[in-house]
């Protein structure tokens, strides 16, 4: 099956109430157990590669992973640029064979923001290409993408990002924050704030970035078998299940696959030490994926038996 856009996955994501996951994929292992979730589960998929992805792994060699999946699934794919730093980049990933860029220029002043999104827009749909974009920032940090605060994103700057730059979806801050452990107190989205840009956009596509929350049995599996991790609040994950009936069609999940493989290797050489040949641990690494992410479309995304 080819590679899709996620536009069909959006449409019935928006009407079925659901949200559609975007796992970032950094190496085979990674993808295997992504899709082996998906497939078992019969839910679409997007595919995220990052800058950091493409620096370790190349692009090149993602999009061939990317075509060997294909070759053995049937599942709708979709392959998207995550945090596309500024135009040349989203360039050479539409260029390369990408399904969906994100230009990422949060970080700028709104009118500049507005320039480089239009300018990334009118190059993707010449191709076919759909564009995400963001408004507004948050805190943490995930690769390049660094901020000390949140700044949540105002509605009115929403609707007019959205009708002056063309863009397909909007990633917006209502209170996630990029990786894994962040909250000094207690975790909360502002709803009143996504209602309200969800009706002031109906039926417009909306994205949530930094919306780790990593089951305890990882972390605490992590801890006992290497360094600790400094722990933190997550987003709950009702709390994520919840944003899907406000119009979140696509949730992004990176950091609680780092943390499920790490578990799992740490776990296996600490209790099999003589262990050298990297398939034993890498392969229960995959295993840690695909039960991540299979647990992340039961129960955080909603999107079984969405196909």
């Amino acid at each position: 099956m080819p590679l899709t856009g996620p536009k069909e996955m959006f449409e019935k994501a928006y009407a079925g109430g659901h949200a559609v996951g975007a796992f970032n994929v950094n190496n085979m292992e990674i993808i295997q157990g992504i899709i082996a979730a998906a497939e078992e589960e019969r839910a679409p998929l997007i595919l995220q590669v990052s800058a950091g992805a493409r620096k370790y792994a190349s692009q090149v060699y993602l999009m061939k992973l990317v075509e060997a999946a294909l070759v053995e699934s049937d599942l709708p794919i979709c392959v998207h640029l995550d945090h596309g730093a500024d135009f040349d980049i989203c360039k050479a990933c539409i260029d390369g064979g990408f399904t969906s860029v994100m230009i990422d220029g949060s970080h700028l002043p709104f009118e500049e923001n507005i320039a480089v999104t239009k300018k990334v827009v009118e190059y993707a749909h010449d191709k076919g290409v759909w564009v995400e974009a963001e408004l507004g920032r948050l805190a943490g940090i995930e690769e390049h993408v660094v901020s000390e605060e949140n700044v949540y994103t105002e509605p009115d700057q929403a609707v007019e990002f959205v009708e002056r730059t063309g863009c397909d979806s909007l990633a917006i801050a209502i209170g996630t924050s990029h990786g894994a452990y962040k909250f000094k107190g207690e975790p909360r989205l502002d709803f009143e704030r996504l209602e309200t840009i969800t009706n002031m956009l109906p039926k417009y596509p909306l994205v949530l970035h930094g919306s780790s929350s990593v089951p305890q049995e990882y972390l605490d599996m992590a801890n006992a078998f290497g360094g600790e991790i400094p722990g933190a609040k997550g987003v709950p994950e009702d709390l994520l299940r919840k944003a899907a009936k406000y119009g979140v069609c696509k949730i992004n999940i990176d950091t609680d696959i780092r943390l499920a493989m790490t578990a799992v290797i740490r776990k296996t050489l600490t209790e099999q030490p003589a262990v050298f040949d990297p398939r034993k641990y890498l392969g229960a690494a995959r295993q840690a994926v695909k039960d991540m992410v299979q647990h992340k479309i039961k129960n955080v995304l909603g999107s079984s038996n969405a196909i």
